[in-house]
């Protein structure tokens, strides 16, 4: 359900707030995209000037549906951005000569910091699994290290 106030600057719906206001740093109009729960926009974007000149352009459903895809857009971005910060991965190779992936994930777990350090096979079989801290170094040689290591303490 969309609902807006009567001069089409705020539009609510599905989770989400589009809002037209003044911008503090020209003489133009900005649009906003908050999610509900949200302190602080995901989207700014420059507004249109309505007819007036004065005024900005009032919000429409498809104005509104182009800021919902923007602001998710984004949103995609910063999870995917904030994924590759949690997670390393290299290959060494083992004993016996064959290659082992081994991934470095940091959990975005604030009262329990840990990472998770995971060998794997070829043919995405896992190996083994250990528990290191969240500032673990995984570099060519600890991933060999703990390979040769037969998987022990890293």
């Amino acid at each position: 359900m969309n609902e807006h106030d009567d001069d089409a600057r705020t539009w609510s719906s599905d989770g989400w707030t589009a809002q037209v206001r003044k911008n503090e740093d020209d003489e133009g109009w900005a649009v906003t995209m908050t999610r509900d729960g949200d302190a602080e926009p995901v989207l700014t974007s420059p507004w249109t000037m309505g007819r007036d000149k004065k005024n900005p352009k009032p919000l429409n459903p498809g104005d509104f549906k182009t800021l919902l895809k923007g602001a998710n857009d984004v949103l995609t971005r910063h999870m995917a951005h904030a994924r590759a910060q949690r997670h390393r991965s290299v290959t060494v190779v083992d004993d016996a000569g064959a290659p082992v992936r081994v991934d470095l994930d940091i959990a975005a777990d604030e009262d329990d910091p840990h990472a998770m350090l995971t060998a794997w096979t070829d043919d995405g079989e896992q190996l083994a699994q250990r528990r290191v801290a969240p500032n673990f170094r995984l570099s060519s040689a600890s991933a060999s290290k703990w390979v040769s290591g037969g998987y022990g303490d890293a």
